[in-house]
């Protein structure tokens, strides 16, 4: 078939749907129109969508109809085909000369003007269309409705609801809109039970089978929704801003009380994730000059496409640190809930120097309104050492330097409750008690490794430097070179020369810790017996630093109880402090081992128990947690019995927020005070409250019975004088 035909053909097909569609379309509207006033939405969606696939069908077979036959038909009704339109679909082989000369004749008369084919729009039809399904819809929608008002349609309204007749749900919407930042469309569910997004707006429609007096939705906690009635349909309307357990109540009662939870998604934060570089603490190498930074931020549902990186220059060494800080805008790439940012720093533009150190920390922000979220990576270091620091000694032994890199963090505990404080009104009480807390714990854990210097006890914390034969003993004299060095306040083995003996490498797999000088040292140097390495300190050096440990005490239970003012003052002492520490010139390391005090043989083995204190530990006994739900947890053992349910409810009020699901413990509440006689809504309900009981503290186990032997030995023990 010549293409210009078969173009002219599909246009006529195409118009030819097009016509009964616009024309299906009113009548469709006005169908579901009367539906929705008749029996509600419900009808409504089934109605529209049956009218719509009945006319998509019926104009497909409409447009199916203009076939070959229908063309030659057309064709020929114009006297350029001359009656011929026939042969431009018969097969060549099957025309004589003559036929296929008539043929040649009217394929080039039609590809020179070709009749239109379409067929015409049924103008009239249309608008008639059109207005009466308008006028179908204003009277489905705007005829009066009110309780005198007689229906639409006889049959159609439910009847009232009596006790006899008590109303029963027939029919349930649940319109969910999320907020905005979100990014998530409108939700419509039949069922009542559901998770939502916080802060968003919740629309109920329900049908009664019979129509109520009043009807309302009833909270767990005891807030109250009415129901708004129009017509045959109950609405209300609100915003879930946290998790709940509601029923329906009506006058008369619904033949079915049963209960609905609605669970709150509150939006989380963003997080933040250095990928590059691969460590917090990055040693630099001789003549860098460039340092690439990568990050990724994930969100619940977006982040802001542009983040805030802090780059932090640290200059100086000691306590005498001067920071300069400075803050570039990043784009991120990649989809809003998982973006990545990188940026490549100029350390020349920057002002870094050999002995610097250049902190980095990234911020973002998610989209959520009205206020945005915002979460901080953890900060990555570069270290840009010195060539003192790269350029090893000869030396049998090492000086240490006063105060390692630990001892630089004082100053920076100082400058974060200051920045706190300012803070204050920006942020809620709970954030700045938490973030006061935190602080606290850094002034605990320096507190730790200044005490570890004067052999008191870790806590767990980090371990003291190396200290061993890798430095200096107390009798090996400092070189006077040393002292042109600028340490900026690195361990001394980053100075070190090599022994002239082999080292093993480390091979526990552990992966370096942010901060820690042996770390560092694993770059640099090697460390021996730090077990039995001990640290020399003149008496005035010691009672210095004693009375700084005693400010970083005092600051640190101020900061642990939310108190970053009070703790101020302990802290500039503290630091006072630190600084007389470092003006003694050295600290000298001894290689000396272990001293227990020495053992009387005289005593041994002879149950003489002089001058021994009494071990006895005094025991007290632990009053049990919740006394409310323990009582109630021993009533429910009994099925027959009726536990206060009103103080448990007034109890799981005052502790929901640190139970993991307090829902499903207030609807087994619920669900026995509606049922008061079943059996498994006691067990039920006595399970709940056996995962939300408090744990008691573990207590001092008590000491086994002795045999018959040790019981004499023990005798013999207390008798001996």
């Amino acid at each position: 078939m010549n293409p210009i035909i078969q173009r002219g053909w599909q246009r006529a097909r195409r118009r030819q749907w097009w016509i009964t569609a616009v024309l299906a379309v009113p009548i469709a509207l006005a169908l579901s129109a009367v539906a929705w006033r008749i029996a509600g939405f419900d009808a409504f969606t089934v109605i529209l969508l049956l009218t719509l696939l009945v006319g998509v069908g019926l104009a497909t077979w409409r447009a199916r109809r203009l076939d070959r036959q229908w063309l030659v038909r057309r064709l020929d009704e114009h006297p350029i085909a001359q009656d011929s339109a026939d042969l431009l679909f018969a097969t060549p082989d099957m025309l004589n000369p003559l036929q296929r000369r008539q043929r040649a004749h009217v394929e080039a008369a039609l590809q020179s003007r070709l009749p239109e084919l379409r067929p015409r729009w049924p103008w009239r039809w249309v608008l008639a269309s059109a207005v009466m399904s308008v006028l179908a819809m204003a009277l489905a929608f705007g005829w009066p409705r009110g309780p005198s008002a007689a229906p639409l349609f006889p049959g159609a309204t439910a009847p009232p609801a009596t006790p006899a007749q008590p109303p029963q749900l027939r029919s349930t919407r649940l319109e969910i809109t999320a907020p905005a930042y979100t990014g998530q469309a409108v939700r419509v569910q039949n069922a009542l039970d559901g998770k939502v997004a916080q802060d968003s707006r919740l629309h109920w429609s329900l049908r009664f089978s019979a129509q109520p007096h009043t009807a309302a939705l009833q909270f767990h906690d005891g807030q109250r929704i009415a129901l708004q009635r129009e017509g045959d349909l109950w609405t209300a309307r609100w915003t879930a801003t946290r998790p709940v357990l509601y029923r329906v109540v009506t006058e008369p009662a619904l033949r079915d009380t049963r209960l609905y939870r609605l669970d709150v998604v509150p939006d989380r934060p963003p997080v933040v994730r250095v990928i590059a570089p691969d460590r917090s603490l990055v040693l630099g190498t001789p003549g860098q000059r460039q340092w690439p930074l990568q990050f990724e931020a994930t969100d619940d549902h977006g982040v802001v496409a542009t983040a805030q990186l802090k780059v932090t220059l640290a200059q100086g060494s000691g306590e005498n640190i001067t920071f300069r800080e400075q803050t570039f805008t990043l784009s991120g790439t990649g989809p809003a809930t998982q973006r990545r940012f990188a940026r490549t720093l100029d350390l020349g533009a920057l002002g870094a120097t050999e002995g610097n150190d250049v902190i980095a920390q990234l911020t973002v922000r998610d989209t959520h309104a009205p206020t945005a979220q915002s979460a901080q990576s953890s900060s990555v270091i570069l270290r840009l050492p010195s060539a003192a620091e790269i350029q090893g000694t000869d030396m049998e032994g090492m000086v240490k330097k006063t105060l390692p890199a630990y001892f630089r963090s004082q100053r920076q505990i100082i400058i974060d409750a200051e920045a706190l404080i300012k803070q204050r009104r920006q942020l809620p009480a709970e954030e700045f008690v938490k973030r006061a807390d935190a602080i606290g714990v850094d002034q605990r854990i320096l507190r730790l490794r200044y005490g570890q210097f004067l052999g008191e006890e870790s806590e767990g914390g980090a371990k003291p430097p190396p200290t061993s034969d890798s430095l200096p003993t107390s009798d090996t004299p400092a070189t006077p070179h040393d002292d042109d060095h600028d340490h900026h306040g690195e361990p001394a083995q980053a100075q070190a020369g090599h022994d002239d003996h082999d080292h093993g490498a480390q091979t526990d797999g552990t992966a370096p810790v942010f901060g820690s000088a042996t770390d560092v040292l694993s770059e640099y140097g090697h460390t021996h017996d730090h077990a039995e390495a001990a640290t020399l300190l003149d008496p005035k050096t010691r009672a210095t630093l004693k009375a700084a440990l005693d400010q970083m005490w005092s600051s640190e239970g101020e900061l642990r109880q939310g108190q970053p003012e009070r703790a101020l003052p302990y802290a500039y002492k503290a630091l006072g402090f630190i600084k007389e520490v470092q003006q003694a010139e050295r600290i000298y390391l001894a290689r000396v081992g272990p001293e227990l005090p020495p053992i009387d043989e005289g005593r041994r083995m002879t149950g003489d128990r002089a001058e021994l204190a009494s071990r006895a530990l005094p025991l007290r006994a632990l009053e049990a947690p919740d006394q409310a739900i323990v009582q109630v947890w021993q009533q429910l053992a009994d099925p027959g019995s009726a536990p206060d349910l009103d103080a448990l409810t007034q109890w799981l009020r005052r502790n929901e927020a640190r139970l993991p699901d307090p829902l499903s413990l207030a609807a087994a509440i619920e669900t026995l005070r509606i049922t008061p006689d079943c059996a498994d809504c006691h067990q039920a309900l006595r399970a709940q409250l056996w995962r939300a009981l408090l744990r008691p503290l573990p207590q001092v186990p008590r000491r086994n019975a002795p045999d018959a032997m040790g019981q004499r030995y023990l005798d013999a023990l207390e008798a001996t004088p």
